[in-house]
């Protein structure tokens, strides 16, 4: 709870245009995120182009927590290829 209200009293003792530069910096770091995410979707024809292995049931390919770059093709599905639901 004091965390809460140090970040609020921190906000309050700031000056107008101190705040201002905050907000618009943490904007930017948003943005940023958004646009490079889009691109990645863009880029890969996928709509969730990163994925994290939650459990194990991938192994012994994947363990649990490993991060998966994912992407679509036209070509057809061939065997030996990893398929993600």
């Amino acid at each position: 709870m004091n965390v809460v209200t140090d970040t609020i009293q921190a906000l309050r003792s700031m000056r107008k245009r101190q705040l201002a530069h905050q907000v618009i910096n943490l904007g930017l770091i948003v943005t940023s995120a958004l646009m490079i995410w889009k691109s990645l979707m863009v880029m890969t024809h996928s709509e969730s182009p990163v994925v994290v292995v939650l459990s194990g049931s991938m192994e012994p390919a994947f363990q649990r927590g490993d991060i998966l770059f994912l992407w679509l093709c036209n070509s057809p599905f061939r065997g030996g290829e990893i398929v993600v639901f």
